[in-house]
């Protein structure tokens, strides 16, 4: 019976390269972190590598976003919030980078194994 491995930060919606139906997994997954516009373009639907290259560029846009959020937060919040709200809001900001930086991880190993690269169980 065959291994399948996924690298740490495979996205766990996404089916290990080379497993059945791991591309179809993957498309379905990169069309549903990107805006939902993408699903028009047939080249986007048609190549799972194209859709990952703008998958990737779009999830580092949000990350330019957030990190822009994040350093404007207190003096762009500051007259039309509460002190305890800017402090929330900048506490979003952290917790969106956070998840944001996981993601990038996750589109990247996806499209790079669209690519054709395998990866190898480590002991």
């Amino acid at each position: 019976m065959p291994t399948y491995v996924a690298p740490p930060g495979w996205p766990r919606e996404v089916r290990p390269p080379d497993a059945p139906d791991w591309e179809r997994t993957a498309v379905n997954w990169l069309l549903d972190l990107c805006p939902p516009e993408f699903r028009s373009y047939p080249v986007l639907r048609r190549h799972s590598v194209v859709l990952a290259r703008f998958a990737v560029l779009h999830v580092e846009a949000c990350q330019q976003a957030g990190k822009r959020g994040l350093s404007q937060a207190r003096a762009e919040l500051r007259d039309v919030a509460d002190p305890d709200v800017v402090e929330a809001a900048v506490q979003t900001w952290l917790a969106e980078d956070a998840r944001l930086l996981g993601l990038r991880r996750a589109v990247g190993l996806v499209e790079e194994a669209l690519r054709g690269r395998r990866f190898v169980a480590r002991l």
